[in-house]
């Protein structure tokens, strides 16, 4: 399967036979739904792409028998465990195709180091505890087969009433340019102190009052499948085969972390890349480009969340 044609929308299912045991539930089946129960923000390494920001929106079917109180599983039940589920094993992580020829991983003793060879000849070098990382059994991560594993996760856990999950995962449709980046915030108390986390993301610059389709599109190319990283993170770069790359590592609450890039996939800000300094940091390069022109860029972090820049 075409990995960039298969990150799209789709749905994915398990089932499983269970028996009523006499249990007393009603005999009939019925389904319960839940759209958008969250969305997971993580990077994905791609065999042709490297390192990708993205964002998917999770939508939920649960089919069982109803319980006593006349009910699959109370709408409580599923907006928070299950959620809690979903992003605690898939959200902020870096997804790795474990079956990938090109991916070596070495366990030590704090985590794990993955080599992964891109199909051009590039390289990417992550290091992390184990937690920052997501294995999954495939060649190339197509979102199909994303959505089997967490609806699969999701029926360990669900009750016995509930005979099968339903995942569909689906990007935010953005009429417009939208751009797609991986991070990491060493000061971050939670999981986004993980070194290659990432978004896909929409971009609103309004110039003089009104928005610049242009200067909107020029940035999204400019951050297309790029990693944002703070400067004081940089702690060398190398040259390899003709291809410059930068090291970057920090320690922080959760332990160790490295990531090695090529050059041409990053872009280095002076702060933070929280999306608050992002923004101003647009903004703040268009009115140096601009000086006349006044300028407020509405920069995203995934779904219907961001900051605003002004210049």
């Amino acid at each position: 399967m075409d990995c960039e044609s298969a990150l799209g929308t789709t749905d994915s299912c398990r089932h499983e036979s269970r028996e009523d045991n006499n249990s007393g539930y009603p005999a009939y089946m019925s389904t319960l739904f839940v759209k958008r129960l969250t969305v997971i923000d993580s990077s994905v390494l791609s065999p042709t792409r490297g390192l990708i920001g993205e964002s998917w929106q999770v939508d939920l079917e649960l089919d069982g028998k109803l319980d006593r109180q006349g009910m699959i599983l109370d709408f409580g039940a599923v907006k928070r465990p299950l959620k809690q589920l979903i992003d605690e094993r898939f959200d902020h992580r870096l997804l790795v195709p474990a079956d990938y020829p090109g991916l070596q991983i070495t366990e030590y003793t704090e985590g794990l180091h993955l080599s992964f060879a891109l199909e051009d000849g590039r390289q990417i070098e992550h290091r992390s505890p184990r937690d920052a990382v997501c294995l999954i059994p495939c060649e190339c991560i197509a979102v199909d087969y994303l959505a089997q594993i967490i609806a699969d996760h999701l029926s360990q856990k669900t009750p016995e009433n509930v005979e099968a999950a339903r995942i569909r995962l689906w990007p935010e449709t953005i009429d417009g340019p939208f751009y797609q980046y991986s991070h990491g915030l060493r000061h971050h108390a939670g999981n986004c102190q993980r070194i290659a986390h990432g978004h896909r993301s929409r971009l609103e610059i309004l110039r003089n009052g009104r928005r610049d389709p242009d200067l909107e599109n020029a940035w999204a190319r400019r951050w297309k499948d790029i990693y944002i990283g703070t400067r004081s993170d940089l702690v060398g770069a190398s040259r390899r085969e003709k291809t410059e790359y930068y090291e970057f590592g920090y320690r922080s609450g959760q332990g160790d972390f490295g990531l090695s890039l090529p050059r041409a996939a990053c872009y280095l800000i002076d702060t933070d890349s929280t999306i608050e300094n992002l923004a101003q940091h647009i903004a703040d390069c268009l009115k140096a480009e601009y000086p006349a022109d006044r300028f407020e860029v509405h920069a995203y972090e995934g779904v219907d969340k961001g900051a605003i820049g002004t210049a």
